[in-house]
């Protein structure tokens, strides 16, 4: 139930941004049917368990994401470098440890290596995955773990503090 009311309540959210309309009791009225409609359908589905609706995950990206943002400007400057600069491209393909405990982690950890400009996640594995990188010292970032121990954070539970996972947000 916690996992329904969950994603009922961001989706609502979610649609009352998108839609900019906070005023007319008519069209909140719609976007409440066509929201519970679509919980229902999740849950017809069997879609409303803690991979569907990863409820710690949804609380612990919103301290990951501006983190994960920034990483994604500073690799967009990195990447920049490189075609500036004739002959800097080092490309490189190896294996970076993942220590996520869920399949939902090692995802978002894959994830997050292919949306920073210069890696891309080519194959996961249990415990790593194979990472092309368009210079060296993206996979060196990447074995230094920082990347990896907020990911698992962000898979804990939520009583769980960042000092608790060996990492900050």
């Amino acid at each position: 139930m916690k996992h329904a009311i969950s994603l009922f309540v961001t989706l609502y959210a979610l649609w009352l941004l998108l839609s900019g309309h906070w005023t007319d009791p008519l069209l909140l009225g719609l976007g409440l049917v066509s929201v519970a409609l679509t919980v229902f359908v999740a849950w017809r589905m069997e879609g409303l368990d803690h991979e569907g609706v990863p409820i710690n995950v949804s609380v612990h990206a919103l301290a990951y994401w501006p983190w994960l943002l920034w990483q994604i400007v500073l690799s967009n400057l990195a990447v920049a470098r490189v075609i500036l600069t004739p002959g800097r491209a080092n490309p490189r393909l190896d294996w970076v440890p993942a220590t996520q405990r869920t399949e939902v982690g090692r995802v978002i950890f894959a994830n997050s290596i292919t949306l920073t400009p210069g890696t891309i996640s080519v194959q996961l594995d249990s415990q790593r995955i194979l990472v092309h990188a368009l210079e060296s010292e993206g996979i060196d970032d990447l074995k230094g773990g920082d990347m990896d121990r907020r990911v698992t954070w962000v898979e804990s539970p939520l009583l769980a503090g960042p000092a608790d996972q060996g990492g900050a947000p």
